[in-house]
């Protein structure tokens, strides 16, 4: 058991003539503890959505300027220090934790640019 993380780019197609709509999710990121990260998601959520609630589970769909936002935290050190039972130790310094983020941020805009969403979500 712990926190697991994942981005996803999804593609939503409708078919007028089945009426029927297709959505195909594709993992681009996964991180292992990092409580960090999470710990800004979940604030991110709850502001878009005025949801106090758990974030555990919940979907949140990342835009391009939650992308900068995200990108100018990332890079100026201030993910907030983040605690939970199941979330290991703090990730907040970590430097292999930021390139991944980095790396997560430049591919989640090249998907944007192709017409995909961008898709957060954790379990613990």
């Amino acid at each position: 058991m712990g926190l697991d993380q994942y981005a996803k780019k999804v593609k939503r197609e409708y078919n007028l003539e089945t009426l029927t709509e297709t959505i195909v999710k594709t993992e681009i990121c996964y991180w292992r503890k990092h409580n960090a990260l999470e710990g800004y998601m979940a604030s991110l959520y709850r502001t878009k959505t005025q949801d106090e609630g758990t974030f555990n589970l919940q979907t949140l769909t990342l835009d391009s300027d939650d992308l900068d936002n995200l990108e100018t935290v990332v890079k100026a050190g201030l993910l907030p220090e983040t605690v939970g039972f199941f979330f290991g130790s703090c990730t907040k310094d970590d430097e292999a934790y930021k390139q991944k983020d980095l790396e997560f941020i430049a591919t989640a805009r090249r998907c944007i640019a192709k017409g995909y969403e961008i898709e957060y979500i954790s379990s613990w």
